[in-house]
């Protein structure tokens, strides 16, 4: 079996990013640990399960990394949270103060809304169809 098991998200910073992936989206912390070189090796999952893609929190080094921080994917909806419960996940990041860039939509493939991570990245909110 082959599967994408991380991605690297660049921030600016390790506590900040942490803060909001744990807190306002709801992820869990699930590792946290110092390199030699003064980086971290921070990683974050949407739940408790394994198997899905992890999410590598990646400080920017260097001025090239630091002017792709939240433009990692110009401007697109580069990132995609699954849910089975839109309305429930929409309304407690609404309360932890993530920004939605729209209303909540039912297309065809399932209740979807564009919202914005603590650096400008675009993100699904999706609960997929039937």
């Amino acid at each position: 079996m082959r599967r994408v098991a991380l991605v690297t998200l660049v921030v600016d910073d390790y506590d900040e990013a942490i803060r909001f992936y744990t807190e306002a989206l709801g992820f869990r912390l699930v590792e946290d640990t110092p390199r030699s070189d003064g980086s971290r090796w921070v990683v974050v999952r949407p739940d408790d399960r394994e198997g899905g893609t992890d999410l590598l929190l990646a400080r920017a080094k260097g001025e090239a990394q630091r002017t792709r921080v939240g433009k990692q994917t110009g401007g697109r909806v580069g990132f995609f949270l699954h849910t089975d419960d839109f309305a429930r996940d929409h309304a407690r990041m609404l309360g932890a103060g993530v920004t939605f860039l729209e209303e909540p939509r039912h297309e065809p493939y399932g209740s979807v809304a564009v919202f914005q991570d603590l650096y400008g990245n675009r993100w699904d909110l999706l609960q997929p169809a039937d």
